[in-house]
């Protein structure tokens, strides 16, 4: 156990690591993910505590946080004004916390509290960012694990960013945590991205994706999609220069029925191909509304850092006045 020493130089005490839980309509499984996780720590002999962000829900799940937080003063709970998404939750979290290292993980424990012992070691070796790396996915359905390997597929290759099998289930040092919530301003997060882009000391630690104990997931196709434009807006300009690549490439097709229609009328034959034209026109007119929509990404992105909206509203909180 790492122990540090007090200003006076005369007390040891362990060093305090934080719990981020972001939470939707986790009323049903919320205490014993507080149960699971404040036995694991225990165990690890440190000083911790959890804040657990409750991001809108529809029902008594601050209730059940703001209960646990009266019994237990390691337990602090932030309620949103309404739904702002898990990248808000995780932010706030990891702005309310509090201690030298930062774990950020699901409510639903199915990123297992029994690997926390194993990346407070990797920590304490000098790593300043623990990945949780999902080894396997038994517990998803072939449609989920289909999704998920084309989002990691998709943000890796055309991202410039490794988040392949990567996942929420981190350690993060306070030094990364001060650079992620200080330096970073921008609104449209990604947080497995930034955790991978600020380029600190990393290790990996796998582990098998647990079954849901309690409640129903929460991600929707269509909140998948969004995640993977915000993610590849974000780090990459790569879709714009998609954008040339069609330009060139319908220049290339214009110019190939450009030399077809002068061989024909040199040799006296009729200009024809008039299904040729026809196709020729639904392929660019396709390429120009293709453009058009990642253009207007890039551009919907420079809009919402423009406005500088709050990333988060803060209905209430507890346990933060002890």
């Amino acid at each position: 156990m790492t122990e540090r020493i007090s200003p006076t130089g005369t007390d040891r005490f362990p060093e305090l690591i934080s719990v981020v839980l972001p939470t939707h309509n986790e009323e049903a499984g919320i205490s014993r993910a507080f149960d699971t996780i404040g036995r694991t720590l225990d165990d690890c002999g440190v000083r911790w505590e959890i804040i657990a962000v409750d991001d809108g829900s529809r029902d008594r799940t601050f209730a059940v946080i703001s209960s646990r937080a009266a019994e237990d003063n390691r337990v602090r709970g932030i309620h949103f004004s309404r739904n702002f998404g898990k990248e808000a939750a995780l932010l706030a979290g990891i702005h309310a916390a509090r201690g030298e290292a930062v774990i950020t993980m699901d409510a639903d424990l199915q990123h297992p509290p029994d690997m926390i012992p194993q990346m407070l070691e990797a920590w304490r070796a000098g790593a300043k960012i623990v990945h949780g790396i999902k080894r396997q996915r038994e517990h998803d359905s072939m449609v989920m694990r289909i999704r998920a390997w084309i989002f990691n597929k998709t943000i890796s290759w055309l991202g410039g960013i490794n988040i392949k099998n990567s996942s929420d289930f981190k350690l993060i040092d306070r030094v990364v945590v001060d650079v992620i919530a200080q330096q970073l301003p921008e609104r449209r997060r990604f947080y497995r991205g930034l955790a991978d882009w600020v380029g600190y000391k990393n290790v990996e630690v796998s582990f098998d994706v647990a079954e849901r104990c309690d409640g129903e997931g929460k991600w929707s196709l269509l909140g998948l999609v969004e995640l993977a434009l915000t993610a590849l807006v974000s780090f990459t300009s790569a879709p714009l220069r998609i954008v040339t690549f069609m330009g060139l490439l319908t220049l290339a097709l214009g110019l190939g029925l450009t030399v077809d229609t002068l061989w024909s009328w040199f040799h006296g034959r009729a200009v024809s191909g008039f299904a040729t034209m026809i196709l020729t026109l639904l392929i660019i007119g396709s390429f120009i509304m293709i453009s058009l929509g990642i253009i207007g990404e890039y551009i919907a992105k420079i809009y919402e850092e423009v406005k500088a909206r709050p990333i988060y509203l803060i209905d209430e909180s507890t346990g933060f006045d002890r």
